[in-house]
């Protein structure tokens, strides 16, 4: 077996296109003026982020002056829930709504808001992974100031009905924040017929560097610093703007949300592919909604092996995946997405994400298929919970 190497973790991040660094490479030696001057050098890079700032809002159906730029998408999460919080307590309203399997930069910021005297609704999700904008609509009540739910999960790949949960907050008069970090690129964003308030984003997921990204405010809304200093980001955002970043960025999405409808058509049939090749292994199943989920995601538990230990023999062979969202890859405890879905422990350590973009090709499916169920065949010849498990006869899944 001839051996490949195939990057299959778009999730975790993406490398910058030579589009994109094409973009950015006079910014950081012939153009590195500081936008802040008022000389030439700096007047021009002023303009060609305010160019950027066009550019962006265009991609998602804002206004210039909505986009705010940030070092990325955890950022963009605490300022959102942190500065909507702040504000919105100032009239009473200290309830947020979101949901048990955000992304960390969504949870442990509404648990640092815990302590500070808010109290926070965590809406369960159904098996598959998705919620109701009914849901979202029972759990709203007077003094509820927020509700966050991200577009598409990082781990499964699920896409939630943003345009319903926005309508629901926006017919109750409550802000709506989503985290989009895992969306862009990959769904049609609008965020004026999506009635969303403010949504995150994060350069790194589509192509741009790592340490940009954005947050959506819509106009009307005042959110305090997060970042206090000088008056960069109309006196929102203080810091020394990252001019070569935000120009990849704006170059990025523009890119990335170019054709979506012909990216959701290529990759759908490999995805789906590659779930029906998995799901052949004894004891295997698909982790979230078979159909509303992001074209590139594939996310599966596997009984009978350590995820850790798959993954490491994957990347033996050339596959680099995760197991898990990428910014816990460290933890040994079992997903909170997975869990949040209701599986047992032993089939959560199992867990495998596979997520791919636009060079992903059906060879490439090919290959992880025909090394998939060997290590798994190797990993459980060697397992004693395997051995238990069929010696008893006991499924998991």
């Amino acid at each position: 077996m001839e051996k490949r190497i195939i990057y299959a973790d778009h999730a975790a991040t993406t490398a910058v296109s030579d589009e994109v660094m094409q973009a950015m490479l006079p910014y950081f030696q012939e153009h590195f003026g500081n936008p802040s001057s008022i000389y030439a050098r700096g007047r021009e890079n002023e303009r060609a982020i305010m160019d950027a700032r066009a550019r962006i809002a265009a991609c998602i159906g804002a206004q210039p002056n909505e986009i705010f730029f940030t070092a990325g998408g955890s950022e963009s999460d605490n300022w959102a829930i942190k500065g909507a919080a702040e504000q919105m307590a100032a009239q009473g309203k200290r309830h947020i709504i979101t949901t048990a399997f955000e992304h960390h930069a969504v949870l442990h910021t509404c648990e640092f808001l815990e302590k500070h005297g808010f109290d926070v609704t965590y809406l369960p999700v159904s098996p598959e992974g998705l919620v109701t904008a009914q849901q979202v609509e029972d759990a709203i009540c007077e003094d509820t100031a927020l509700v966050t739910i991200m577009y598409a999960n990082n781990e499964i790949g699920t896409i939630q009905p943003i345009a319903e949960i926005g309508e629901v907050c926006q017919k109750h008069g409550v802000l709506f924040h989503t985290d989009a970090v895992q969306a862009i690129g990959n769904v049609e964003i609008n965020v004026k017929e999506q009635h969303i308030d403010m949504l995150s984003l994060s350069g790194h997921k589509f192509h741009a560097p790592k340490g940009v990204g954005a947050l959506y405010v819509r106009k009307g809304i005042f959110l305090p610093n997060l970042i206090h200093g000088g008056g960069q980001e109309l006196g929102r955002r203080a810091g020394t703007e990252n001019v070569p970043g935000i120009i990849g960025l704006a170059k990025a999405i523009e890119l990335a949300t170019a054709d979506i409808p012909g990216k959701i058509a290529r990759l759908t049939p490999l995805r789906d592919k590659l779930i029906d090749g998995i799901l052949k292994i004894d004891q295997t199943r698909l982790n979230g909604d078979r159909t509303q989920r992001l074209c590139g995601n594939v996310n599966v538990s596997i009984v009978g092996v350590e995820g850790e230990s798959l993954l490491l023999m994957l990347d033996n062979a050339g596959i680099a995946a995760s197991s898990g969202s990428a910014c816990t890859s460290g933890s040994l405890d079992p997903s909170h997405v997975l869990l949040s879905l209701g599986l047992k422990h032993e089939v959560a350590h199992g867990s495998l994400r596979l997520s791919f973009g636009e060079e992903f090709t059906e060879a490439d499916v090919d290959y992880i298929l025909e090394v998939i169920p060997k290590v798994v065949e190797r990993l459980r010849s060697m397992s004693p919970m395997w051995e238990t498990l069929t010696k008893q006869g006991i499924r998991l899944v």
